[in-house]
C-alpha cells in the first residue's frame, strides 16, 4: 500500500505522443466534472484508478467496474488551464502524464507525454513549470521545463544552480514553487546533501525564498527571514496569493540536523506584501500559539484571506507527519479554529493532500480515508467551522479531489 510520502512523489511528462496511458477504461458509473484519483486497496503496489461524479456533496462512487486505471504505481495530479494532468513517479527514470478534459461527464484523453522525474511543479502563465532538484552536492544543477498548456509541448529548458542562492556551502532544495506576479517565488530548504545526510541542514532556523525570473529563470535574489524555519515541506506547497496579491507563508518547523528535529522556531505564517520581495517585518503569525499547541503540516486556500488546515500536535511533529486535524485560519484576523463533524483523529487513517476547492471563501472539499477502510469527502465550511460528510468512496483510497469545467 502506498504511503503519503509516496504519493506525493510525482513525475512529468514531456515529449508528445497520443497514445494513451491507461491500463483500461470502463467509463464513469457518474458521470460529472469531479475528478476522484482512487488507489485500490492490495497487497502489492497497484494503480490509480480516476473517477468522475456530478457531486462531491453526496451519492458513492467506487473503484468496481468503473474509472480509468493509470499506468504505474505512484501518481500525482494537477489541474491548469481546464486540464487534468495525471503525472507518473518514475523513481528515478522518465514518467507519463496524461492529460485529460471533460467531456460530457467523461475523462477525455487529449494527450501522453514524458518527461524526466520532478519534484517541483506549478502553473505559471499559460504554463506548466517543472524542476528536477539535484540533492547532489557536488553537481548541484536542477532542470527546468515549460510545458504549454494549450498545445502540450515544451517550449523552453534551462538549468539552474542551487547552490546559487544559499551560499552557505549547502544546497537549496525547492519545497515547491508558485507564480507571484510575474515572478517565480521558490521557497527552499538548505540541505546538506549527497553524499551523506541529504535532506540534513546546519541552518534550522531561517526560511527563503528564490525569486527568479519568468520565462527567464535567472535568479534574482534571495529573500530572508529568521523569524521561523523553512516554509512549506518536502513535495508540499507552503506559499498562497491572496486576492490583494499578498503572499502568505507558512512553516512546519521540521527541519533536522544529526537526525533530530532542530529548530528553535515556531510553526507559523508570514507575509510578503503585494508587490515587493521582502518578509513583512510587521506581520508574524504564531500558529502554536493561536491553535494551543498545533503545528500546520498542510493547507489550502479558499478566498477571503481564510484557509483550510491541516494539523498536528506540536509533540507528534515529524518532519514527513501529516496533521489528521482540521481547523480555519484566517490569516488577516490571525484566528484558528478547529472544524466541528469530522471523524475521531484515532479513526483516520489519512486525509488527501490534493484537494478542491471553489474558492468561495467558504468552502472546501477534502478527502479523508478511515482505518475501517471507508472513504469520504468531508465538506469544510469555514463559516460556520463544520464538516459535513459527502461522497463515499468504496473500493480504495482517496488520494486527490479535482474539478473541471
Amino acid at each position: 500500500m502506498k504511503t503519503n510520502i509516496l504519493k506525493t512523489c510525482a513525475a512529468l511528462a514531456i515529449a508528445v505522443a497520443i497514445t494513451s496511458c491507461s491500463k483500461s477504461d470502463n467509463g464513469p458509473s457518474n458521470p460529472g466534472n469531479f475528478i476522484v484519483a482512487v488507489t485500490p486497496v492490495a497487497s502489492t503496489g497497484v494503480a490509480d484508478y480516476l473517477l468522475t461524479t456530478s457531486s462531491l456533496d453526496t451519492g458513492k462512487i467506487t473503484t468496481v467496474g468503473s474509472g480509468v486505471e493509470q499506468d504505474g504505481t505512484y501518481r500525482y495530479y494537477v489541474t491548469h488551464n481546464n486540464k487534468f494532468f495525471s503525472m507518473l513517479y518514475g523513481q528515478g527514470n522518465p514518467g507519463a502524464v496524461t492529460t485529460y478534459s471533460i467531456l460530457n461527464g467523461q475523462l477525455n484523453k487529449l494527450s501522453n507525454f514524458q518527461t524526466e522525474t520532478v519534484q517541483a511543479f506549478a502553473p505559471v502563465n499559460d504554463d506548466l513549470l517543472l524542476i528536477k532538484i539535484s540533492r547532489n552536492i557536488t553537481n548541484p544543477l536542477s532542470s527546468w521545463y515549460q510545458v504549454n498548456t494549450n498545445t502540450l509541448l515544451i517550449t523552453a529548458e534551462g538549468t539552474i544552480n542551487t547552490q546559487e542562492p544559499s551560499h552557505n556551502g549547502e544546497t537549496a532544495h525547492f519545497s515547491w514553487i508558485k507564480q507571484v506576479g510575474n515572478k517565480v517565488f521558490a521557497p527552499y530548504f538548505s540541505i546538506k546533501g549527497l553524499p551523506g545526510a541529504a535532506f540534513e541542514t546546519n541552518y534550522p532556523d531561517s526560511a527563503w525564498i528564490a525569486v527568479y525570473s519568468y520565462p527567464e529563470m535567472k535568479l534574482e535574489k534571495v529573500i530572508k527571514d529568521n523569524r521561523t524555519s523553512f516554509i512549506g515541506r518536502y513535495f508540499t506547497d507552503g506559499l498562497a496569493v491572496v486576492e490583494n496579491g499578498d503572499t502568505y507563508a507558512f512553516s512546519s518547523s521540521v527541519a533536522v540536523t544529526n537526525k533530530v528535529l532542530s529548530s528553535t522556531k515556531p510553526s507559523a505564517i508570514t507575509r510578503i506584501k503585494s508587490g515587493t520581495t521582502e518578509f513583512d517585518q510587521s506581520y508574524f503569525c504564531d500558529f502554536e500559539s493561536i491553535s494551543n499547541g498545533y503545528v500546520i503540516t498542510n493547507w489550502i486556500y479558499i478566498g477571503d484571506n481564510n484557509f483550510v488546515v491541516n494539523a498536528s500536535l506540536k509533540a507528534e511533529k515529524g518532519a514527513y507527519t501529516v496533521g489528521t486535524t482540521i481547523g480555519i485560519v484566517n490569516v488577516l484576523n490571525k484566528t484558528f479554529t478547529q472544524v466541528t463533524g469530522m471523524p475521531d483523529v484515532n479513526d483516520i487513517q489519512g486525509i488527501t493532500n490534493n484537494n478542491y476547492t471553489p474558492k468561495d471563501g467558504r468552502y472546501a472539499y477534502i478527502g479523508v480515508n478511515l482505518k475501517s477502510g471507508l472513504g469520504y469527502v468531508y465538506k469544510i465550511d469555514a463559516t460556520n467551522h463544520t464538516a459535513t460528510q459527502g461522497l463515499k468512496v468504496e473500493g480504495g483510497l482517496i488520494t486527490a479531489i479535482q474539478h473541471l469545467q
